[in-house]
């Protein structure tokens, strides 16, 4: 689904989702730091786990260990039902979020927690089974989560009924990613109509990933009354277009990486740059607007989670895609995301399809993720090793090596489900 205007024109431009936590049945409630009234006790029925305010309760602590970032947890079990995490970076530089994982699927996270910070809190409501707190960037990044009682019940129905679920779940992570976008980019317009560089630059790394975990299908994101080859309505031409593309001449380059132009190129924000970020700001709250009512098929889901891998192929492990900041590779680790909710979302129903093909790709977005992990710094842009022209030459056959046989498998994706619809 992924529109391929810089990769492949004639690929299906997209309508689709994005994000970590795929709002799933499990209701996902994002909350602040918990109240500094809450008191954390043992209450019966919950197995001994701490409580406060009556829920359970799970600590998640990052700290320097020996000079190793660590992700420890006060328990390792918690009854089924809401379940509180709280998250305390006191002293791991390398690491700045915390995602509760089941079957493929975020279930909650938080993001951005840099040494230091205020902990913060989200509860989900959880049932029975085994789950994984991952720390990306820690010396041992999953932890594992028992969560013990009424487990979830299998889905029930048929196939399409099962499949059609996960298409209702995947539009919700779109989006929660494309407002979550709509924070970024605001935060970023702050940045430069202050003129401040060096937060300008940070703030267009935090906000990237949104994008390009929500990119797999852009066909949906252009304003009502343009066609979608009208790159004057086509948001994701306004957002997102690289210069590596030729530019439409009656509608100029505009959007991200026209503003990353002139922050790492340029080292200045000039007037036009003020212009272009206020420009952004506008583009992403009618994309606000445009997502909320799109719909999709499961075909779309399984075509847009092999067009985000086949993007990292061709935009980021190329360095095209960030051609003057070079943080390609925090735009290889949003679009995974994306593909792996978009999987995670047909999972149940592909499941039932072709059990052994959930186990590979299972096992495949595993050994992605794995291979990604080594390039995490919590001192660069968006937490990656800037992608330079030297560390592409020696790891790009690397990053290749475990990316093509990941889309090589979603690809085979679609005609699945489309057959079992």
């Amino acid at each position: 689904m992924v529109n391929h205007r810089r990769v492949t024109r004639s690929a299906w431009l997209r309508g689709r989702w994005a994000a970590p936590a795929v709002v799933a049945a499990t209701a996902l409630a994002l909350s602040a730091c918990g109240s500094s009234g809450d008191t954390a006790t043992s209450t019966p029925g919950t197995g001994g786990a701490k409580t406060a305010n009556g829920v359970p309760t799970v600590d998640v602590t990052l700290a320097d260990d020996s000079g190793k970032d660590a992700c420890s947890v006060d328990t390792t079990t918690v009854p089924a039902g809401p379940v509180t995490f709280t998250v305390t970076n006191s002293s791991a530089p390398g690491v700045t979020e915390m995602e509760l994982l089941k079957d493929q699927r975020i279930v909650g996270e938080k993001e951005n927690l840099a040494p230091g910070l205020d902990p913060v809190s989200f509860t989900v409501t959880l049932d029975g089974g085994k789950y994984q707190i991952y720390c990306p960037g820690a010396a041992s990044e999953y932890q594992d989560l028992s969560v013990t009682g009424q487990s979830a019940a299998a889905p029930t129905g048929t196939v399409p009924t099962i499949l059609g679920q996960g298409t209702k779940d995947y539009s919700a992570y779109v989006v929660d990613q494309v407002n979550q976008l709509n924070t970024g980019v605001k935060a970023l317009d702050v940045a430069v109509q202050a003129g401040n560089l060096a937060d300008a630059k940070t703030a267009y790394a935090k906000a990237r990933p949104f994008y390009e975990r929500a990119e797999s299908s852009v066909e949906g994101f252009v304003l009502p009354g343009f066609a979608v080859d009208d790159n004057a309505g086509n948001l994701d031409y306004l957002i997102d277009m690289r210069e590596s593309t030729p530019v439409d001449a009656k509608v100029g380059w505009k959007g991200f990486h026209a503003i990353e132009r002139d922050l790492w190129q340029g080292g200045a924000i000039t007037p036009a740059t003020k212009a272009l970020s206020s420009e952004l700001v506008g583009n992403v709250g009618h994309l606000v607007t445009v997502v909320a009512p799109l719909q999709y098929k499961p075909e779309d889901l399984a075509n847009g989670a092999a067009d985000l891998i086949e993007e990292v192929q061709n935009t980021k492990i190329t360095g095209e895609e960030e051609a003057f900041s070079h943080i390609d590779l925090v735009d290889f680790a949003g679009n995974v995301e994306g593909a792996q909710q978009a999987y995670a979302s047909l999972r149940p129903g592909l499941q039932k399809i072709d059990p052994a093909l959930t186990t590979t790709l299972d096992q495949q977005f595993q050994t992605v993720l794995t291979t990604l992990d080594g390039y995490r710094d919590g001192t660069a842009p968006g937490g990656y090793r800037v992608w330079t022209a030297a560390l592409r030459g020696t790891d790009a056959p690397k990053l290749t090596a475990v990316i093509q046989p990941l889309h090589d498998s979603l690809a085979t994706v679609a005609q699945k489900v489309v057959s079992a619809s």
